[in-house]
């Protein structure tokens, strides 16, 4: 019994630290191109000018896609940004992760 443990236990050691940036495998241009509406807020290179709204530039994709998952599926609340992921795909989702991750 105890030597079935250790693989499985580095098994879902492994699963931890690789599905974060498989799940957030976007498309940096596809990103750009759906990012039009959140440079309202967030600016237009992902640095916004108001400091209510966080800065997109540079974030983590998996930390940028969950949120914005988290948003959508009511998880985590904000009146604005429910409704702006409503609509979003989770190409759509994973796109917009690239590409502000990509940003400095």
């Amino acid at each position: 019994m105890r030597s079935m443990f250790k693989p499985l236990l580095c098994l879902a050691a492994s699963a931890v630290f690789v599905s974060p940036q498989l799940m957030a495998a976007g498309d940096v241009a596809a990103g750009k191109a759906k990012s039009m509406s959140c440079a309202a807020c967030h600016g237009q290179a992902g640095i916004s000018n108001n400091p209510m709204w966080p800065n997109l530039a540079g974030q983590k994709d998996a930390y940028l896609a969950k949120q914005m998952r988290d948003f959508k599926s009511g998880a985590r609340k904000d009146p604005i940004m429910g409704g702006m992921s409503a609509a979003l795909s989770d190409a759509d989702i994973d796109n917009l992760a690239a590409y502000y991750s990509s940003l400095k």
